[in-house]
């Protein structure tokens, strides 16, 4: 769960809706973290104060993702402002946070596994409708992080191959599309019946495969 989704499918919608921010210009970064920087925090560690830059994602653990997500609809609310695209991203937030829910729900019956069904479904076409249309209107490219990461990533192949490495870089940012084709985002759609067959996703953990693999 948390790397297949938290760290996985909504760090990947965030990460896009965050190259959409930029590729729109204007005020939206910085009106998106001032929004988050606003959200007051509740209970004890359930939602922790958000930080200054939410968009340059700096360590973040899994929890935080989860925090950004419980807390997104609100702060993406007429920020692009397009409303045919700010709507097509409320709905995919509001559907992103209720499959989490039901996710993470600790006691199900067939009724509440028959609505996460009815969610996966509905996720998977929010996803793609946003693929098809919010995604395809703007250019994006790497975020100012992605970008500096992949230039040292080159400098140090330089360092070790010589002037021939050097020539194959690009200082400009290379252009980044949302990509769905996954296993972690089809992987989703196996939720429902495995709670079905091993029950609720707080009773097992895939640690001792970690702890044996590594």
């Amino acid at each position: 769960m948390l790397h297949e989704f938290e760290l996985g499918v909504w760090k990947a919608i965030f990460t896009h809706l965050m190259r959409i921010a930029h590729a729109a210009g204007g005020n939206v970064v910085k009106n998106l973290n001032w929004r988050y920087r606003r959200v007051p925090t509740f209970g004890r560690g359930t939602i922790r104060r958000f930080h200054t830059n939410a968009s340059a994602m700096k360590r973040l653990a899994a929890r935080d993702f989860e925090d950004l997500l419980q807390c997104a609809i609100p702060v993406f609310e007429d920020l692009l402002l397009d409303p045919d695209n700010d709507n097509i991203i409320l709905d995919l937030l509001f559907d992103l946070a209720t499959w989490q829910a039901y996710a993470k729900l600790r006691l199900h019956t067939e009724d509440t596994l028959n609505f996460f069904d009815s969610a996966t479904i509905v996720l998977g076409k929010s996803v793609r409708k946003f693929q098809r249309t919010t995604c395809a209107i703007y250019v994006t490219t790497e975020l100012p992080h992605e970008h500096a990461a992949r230039g040292r990533r080159l400098a140090a192949l330089a360092a070790k191959q010589g002037a021939l490495a050097k020539s194959k870089g690009g200082s400009r940012p290379k252009v980044k599309k949302l990509n769905i084709n996954t296993y972690k985002f089809h992987a989703l759609g196996d939720y429902p019946n495995t709670i079905r067959l091993r029950g609720t996703t707080d009773n097992y953990t895939t640690q001792p495969v970690s702890f044996d693999f590594y």
